[in-house]
This record gives C-alpha cells, structure tokens and sequence, in this order.
C-alpha cells in the first residue's frame, strides 16, 4: 500500500486583490489551491483525474511507468477530446531507472505530401489562435480539412508500447474503449470548452452532431444530473484498434476510412501519408544547467530553446538565492524574450525529407523510478474543429504550426515537419533526486517549464511550492504577462526595465499562462507529484496495490 503525505505548507493563494492598476478587466476572486501528494509507490499526474486514475490503476496491475502512462493518454482522449486524441501528435520522454538511460520517442505530425503552399495565400492582419502569424486567407492554416497534418499519435505510443511497455497495447486501450463507450459527461468545464469553440464546431457536420447536439451546447439543468454525449463513431474506432492492432489507423480498414473522409471534405491527406509515418526513438538531449542535468525531446520541440534560456540565465549575473523576485522575473523574461527571439529567426525543418532524431501533458513515475513525461496534442482546442464521420477522430490543425510566409526556416512544404512547442522535460539534480516535468499550453509551455525548473534547481523550491508560486510568461510577444499574486514590484521592475507587462491572473479561463505539472523522485525512493493549481479536472493519483 503506498503512503500519501500532505505535510506541506499552506499553499498561496491566486488573488488580484493587490494587483497593479494596470490588471486585466477579468480577475478570479476564489482561492486556489492543490497540495502536492507523496508515496513511496507510483503516481500519475495529468490534466484529467479519470486518466490519471487509469495509470495509476496499471501500476498497481504491474505496469510501468510506460504502460501507465500509455493508458492515460488513451484514456485522456476520451474525457479532455479537445486536447488531444487519436487525430494528434506528441512526443515522450521515458527514464529507465535500470540504465539511468533517457530515451526519446518522437511522434510529431507532418505535413501531407500532397500539401501545396499556395493554397495558404496571406491576408491582412495576424491569426487569432495559438502563434499570431500572419493571417491565411480563410483560416486555412487554422480551420478546418486544410489545417490538417498527418495524425501520428498512435504510432508513437505503439512504437513506445513495443520497445518499453510490459503489457500488451491491447490491455492498455481497453480503459479508453469502455470510457469513450460509457458517453463523455458534460460538466460546467466541459460546457465552458465547448461552448467556446461553438461557433466553430458549428461549421462541420460530425463536429456538431457530437459536440451540439440538436444544435446547442450540451448543458445540464441547475440541480441535475450531468448530461452525457456520444463522440461520434470514436468508441467503434477504438474498440477496433484494440482488437486489430496500431497498424489498422496507418495501413488497414481505419487507415482507408480516414483518408476516405479527408479527401471528402476537401483535405490533402492520403492513405499513403498514413502508411509512409515512421515515429523516431533516440537518445534525449542532454544538457547541464548549474549543477543539473536536463533531457529533452532532441529535434523541431521547445527543447532547444528550454537549453538556450537556461543557458542564458547561467551567463546572466543573477545569482539563486541572492536576489528578491522582482529581479528573479526580470532575469527570467530578458532570458525568455532572447531565447524565442532566436527560436523564431532560426529553428525549423530545413530538410524536407526528414527531421533530427490546445495540448495535454502527463508524468508518471513507477516505484522502481522509472519516470515518462509525455505531452501530445491536437494543437488548437478541438484542433481543426472536425471530426471525421466514419471514425469519430477529432483531426488536428498541425498546418498552423508551420509560418506561413515564405523562405522562412519554417515555411510549409510537403511532408515537412513543423516547429512544435511540446517541451516534455527530465532533470536530475547533484544530490540524486530525479524530476519529469511539462505543460500544455501552446507557445507558453516552455517559460513555465524553465521557471519550475529554475525554481527547484535555483531556488531549492519543494514541488508544492514551486507549483504555487506566481509565473510570468514570455513567450514571443511584445508582451510580458505577470501573475497577479506576484509582488507590484515585480511588474513595476520589468516596465521599467522596457518590458510590455500586463498583470493578470492564474485562472481558470481564459487561459493565460501554461499548464504544468510535474513529479519528484527523491534518493530515498520517495516521490511527489503535483497537479496544474487552475484546472478543475488535474490531478496526480497514486499507485495502491491493495486496490
């Protein structure tokens, strides 16, 4: 039986009351908190407590740390859909106590051979979602068949299932295929998410059918029991690729029923895109940062530009533990801003052929130690808002990834692989304590992994604190955002050292900074996770063997 611990202390609490004047119209006035758990035992930690409920449960069945979090990325598709799912992409990160080795899995997605950059002309102004490119006449990047790229979930957590799990794929999908049969319940949290992207979902046929059903967000009644939906045919799918394997969604009858809607609907993917993605399982890229060691997911990830800030922080002349926060954060946003700087001028695929070896993350560690921090998505919420008829996929936008200029590093172009800003992230620090760790969020994942990072490396911050105390986030805009329940002094030094600082608060909606979370090993064996404060739904769940 693992043993849970909640000695910690009280967490802060996410107030504006004594925010600068300068906040942002909306604020959250309740306080928020979520203590980090520990255990000698396994824990899983995701955005959605039923899957991390289901990883949990595969530890206790004998599972590892890969079959666990395998599980709960299957089963967090059926019960968070518009994050991520079997129409996305991700990347892992797995630690094998054993060898002490960090392996990579890379399953990002890319673009159809048949893509034709002309068909993504500009028009005036910038998009409204994730990146804030140039705009493409018709949100053709953004919405919809044209915003699609080759779906590559499925052969990443295959590809993991089979050189590092310990059950069988199967086993693993079953959670998901009895979750999303039981018909997704709609919540407050669910009717808020659908409710935003209504519009939108409005415009495909299956979407709608699914997600509004008679033609209204799905909302219960004051004082009644949770209205359920059905998300389309996804339920049959699963159950199929339970039964037939991972190779039917790339080359069999799901493979063919998929290509068949997309060339329906008008999008560029083929069944041979499908058939030709290979996912690539490498060593992770190691760097130092003070006296840690950082892994990261190597190739087109926010993991190049996690190394570049850190490294930007270790020349700086800020120095841990000797300065107040207000120059902690003015270390950490010149750091941020220079790095994506770079990041954005620099980085993308520029071979065509290959790449070097909305978003949900999850992080598992098992009790032998062995550690995953896995993020995948759909990249836009509801990705590119359609679902395909005949399977019930939700299909990804992954085409707005790409900058839609020319001539650029990453400009679009066929079967090319776009820059992501998935940041899955292992560290170990010089006294032996091990650490997974990663966000969902968009370009905003990255400054909060760098900050949680700083703050346990730097700082000596335990988790619980560490995942309580205010960010900023920097991440490519002129603009800096602060967390209201900062010190004023915190925004009043970065405007005057020329920063662009909004104050607004850690809430939850709209969302304004990344949402992490993360899991500690201690030398001793004892590990503690802790869940993204602002979610209603995150949570870290522990092994119990006894269950």
């Amino acid at each position: 039986m693992s043993a849970q611990s909640d000695s910690f202390a009280s967490a802060p609490t996410n107030t504006s009351a004594s925010a600068p004047a300068n906040t942002s119209a909306f604020t959250e006035t309740w306080q928020l908190a979520k203590t980090a758990k520990s255990s000698n035992g396994g824990m899983v930690a995701s955005q959605h407590y039923a899957a991390s409920r289901v990883g949990a449960r595969v530890l206790a069945e004998g599972g590892n740390a890969v079959d666990a979090a395998i599980a709960t990325s299957l089963m967090i598709g059926t019960v968070e859909p518009w994050m991520s799912g079997l129409g996305g992409g991700g990347f892992m990160l797995y630690r094998e106590q054993k060898t002490n080795t960090v392996h990579s899995v890379d399953f990002g997605m890319k673009a159809p051979s048949m893509l034709d950059p002309a068909d993504y002309p500009l028009a005036a102004g910038q998009d409204d979602d994730l990146f804030g490119w140039p705009s493409v006449q018709d949100n053709r990047n953004v919405l919809g068949p044209s915003s699609i790229a080759v779906p590559s979930y499925l052969a990443g957590i295959s590809a993991a299932a089979g050189r590092f799990a310990t059950k069988p794929l199967a086993d693993l999908i079953t959670p998901a295929v009895e979750s999303a049969h039981a018909g997704f319940p709609v919540d407050w949290y669910a009717t808020l998410k659908i409710a935003a992207a209504a519009p939108v979902l409005s415009q495909f046929a299956a979407s709608a059918s699914a997600y509004l059903p008679g033609g209204f967000v799905p909302a219960g009644e004051w004082g009644g029991p949770l209205p359920s939906i059905s998300l389309g045919n996804l339920a049959s799918t699963l159950e199929r690729l339970r039964d037939a394997g991972a190779e039917d969604f790339y080359q069999g009858e799901i493979a063919q029923s998929i290509a068949n809607d997309c060339r329906a609907l008008g999008s560029k993917l083929s069944a041979q895109d499908l058939a030709n993605y290979q996912p690539v399982i490498s060593v992770a890229d190691q760097s130092g940062y003070r006296n840690a060691t950082v892994y990261t997911a190597p190739g087109l990830t926010a993991g190049p530009t996690l190394q570049d800030a850190l490294q930007r922080i270790e020349r700086s002349n800020w120095q841990p533990g000797t300065e107040d926060d207000a120059d902690t954060y003015l270390c950490y946003a010149n750091a941020l801003q220079d790095a994506y700087t770079h990041r954005l001028l620099t980085l993308g695929d520029l071979d065509d052929t290959a790449a070097p070896g909305c978003t949900t993350h999850i992080t598992v560690v098992d009790s032998q130690g062995n550690m995953v921090s896995l993020t995948q998505t759909l990249l836009s919420v509801f990705g590119s808002k359609v679902m395909l008829p005949q399977s019930g996929i939700l299909m990804n936008n992954g085409i707005m990834w790409f900058d839609p200029r020319d001539n650029k590093p990453n400009s679009m172009a066929p079967g090319k692989r776009p820059l992501s800003n998935m940041c899955p992230t292992l560290f170990s620090t010089e006294d032996g304590s091990h650490y997974a760790l990663g966000a969902s969020g968009g370009r905003r994942i990255m400054p909060a992994v760098m900050q949680l990072l700083s703050m346990v490396v730097d700082q000596k911050m335990d988790i619980n604190s560490a995942m309580h105390k205010g960010r900023i986030d920097v991440s490519g805009a002129p603009q800096v955002c602060v967390d209201s329940q900062l010190d004023k002094q915190v925004a009043k030094r970065l405007t005057e050292a020329s920063h662009n600082v909004t104050v607004v608060p850690n809430g939850v909606y709209p969302a304004m900074y990344a949402c992490p979370n993360i899991i500690g090993r201690s030398p001793e064996g004892i590990n503690t996770g802790a869940a993204f404060v602002a979610s209603p739904w995150s949570e870290v769940a522990l092994q119990h063997n006894s269950d």
